[in-house]
């Protein structure tokens, strides 16, 4: 997120923790993280028995989002393939976007890893473990139809008040252009601003763009006015030193990837699927 409209108010499960709200995602079958043990197949420490709890920040679509009562998309559907390999469930909280720089909510053993689009940085692999990239991502500038806005360059000559999400290399990248953006807490905030005049034109993941064109009101009121390519991709994290997770979670990738599911998971949730995506090299 490059992981950017309020906190969600409908709990999808009972429990709730200091952290935020805890969101059921998946339901594969429990094996060796049986309910009385912390430790699952693989001799993988968890800090809470018989699931992976998962950190994230929603809605961040299309890797995370509330849909139907539930939360989905391609993070989730990556995890829940860790989660089936440990034996256990997968189990999302919801939490600030600023903690995964961090390490915060990993390190107070809160989580047992993060999934939240998140792009892999030297300043971030200096406080978490990433896994393999998963996913090669882009920037792309989205502008109001009627804004006249055809680049970057062309917004910045305009002097047009720019959006992008708090905390965020979107944000990150436009500030380094001579931008001083709005900042907004999440996605759906950015989408919001942008539809209420807030600004004229926003910087966030071409992923999310993607999906939010998907809608016929967005597409006839927004356009895309440029992809960035920021050489950017994003990586699944775990608490510093967690060797035994960090190699269940890059065998799931690697394997989704060598037996199709990979690409069945990306054409379900991003779009047509790009082969290049498959295969990105270390960061």
């Amino acid at each position: 997120m490059t992981t950017f409209s309020g906190r969600r108010t409908r709990v999808l499960a009972a429990t709730t923790a200091t952290a935020g709200l805890v969101l059921v995602a998946a339901c594969t079958s429990s094996g060796n993280g049986g309910s009385g043990s912390k430790t699952a197949a693989g001799g993988v420490e968890l800090v809470k028995a018989g699931q992976l709890t998962t950190c994230t920040h929603l809605p961040y679509p299309p890797f995370q989002s509330e849909i139907d009562g539930k939360v989905q998309g391609f993070d989730v559907s990556m995890i829940d393939l860790v989660a089936k390999d440990l034996g256990v469930k997968q189990q999302i909280l919801d939490t600030p976007f600023e903690n995964f720089k961090t390490g915060a909510f990993l390190n107070s053993g809160e989580c047992d890893l993060a999934a939240a689009g998140m792009t892999i940085t030297a300043e971030r692999k200096k406080n978490v473990d990433f896994s393999d990239p998963y996913f090669d991502a882009t920037q792309a500038l989205l502008v109001d139809k009627n804004s006249g806005i055809t680049s970057l360059a062309d917004a910045k000559a305009k002097k047009v008040k720019l959006g992008a999400q708090a905390q965020t290399t979107g944000e990150d990248y436009a500030k380094k252009q001579g931008f001083d953006p709005v900042s907004f807490e999440s996605s759906d905030a950015v989408l919001n601003g942008l539809r209420t005049g807030q600004v004229k034109a926003v910087v966030i993941d071409y992923p999310v763009v993607q999906g939010w064109l998907k809608d016929k009101a967005n597409a006839n009121a927004f356009k895309l006015a440029g992809q960035i390519n920021t050489g950017e991709q994003y990586g699944f994290t775990v608490k510093k030193g967690n060797a035994k997770l960090l190699a269940a979670v890059n065998k799931a990738i690697k394997n989704a990837k060598a037996d199709g599911t990979y690409k069945k998971l990306y054409e379900k949730w991003i779009g047509p699927y790009d082969a290049a995506a498959a295969s990105p090299s270390a960061s």
